[in-house]
């Protein structure tokens, strides 16, 4: 296993990107190993640290299909559904309560 390049924060060479630079500019790994990560300081715990990729090596983002976007749509929905109501509930149901926030409220539910 080799060990890649650390920086510091701010610090990275030019062509060298995170995965959210790469995506706002269009583009995606691609498959490509880590070529080295940036580490900012935090006072009382670990560094954060971010993995850097090459841009010259990065490929276009895939395109959204009708069918992939259908999906998606699909999978959001079922996020939102509450298991209790079965009510759309217009938000993501937060996996805390595991149910829409008036389900939660009421007195039968909030023992369980």
């Amino acid at each position: 296993m080799t060990t890649v390049p650390v920086y510091r924060w701010r610090l990275a060479p030019d062509g060298l990107a995170t995965r959210r630079q790469l995506r706002a500019i269009g583009l995606r790994p691609g498959g490509q190993d880590v070529v080295a990560q940036i580490e900012r300081p935090r006072r009382r715990r670990g560094p954060l640290v971010a993995y850097l990729y090459r841009i010259d090596r990065a490929r276009p983002v895939r395109p959204m299909t009708a069918r992939r976007a259908a999906a998606l749509a699909k999978a959001n929905a079922a996020r939102r559904r509450c298991p209790i109501c079965r009510r759309d509930a217009g938000y993501v149901i937060p996996t805390s309560l595991g149910m829409c926030v008036p389900c939660a409220d009421t007195p039968r539910h909030a023992a369980a």
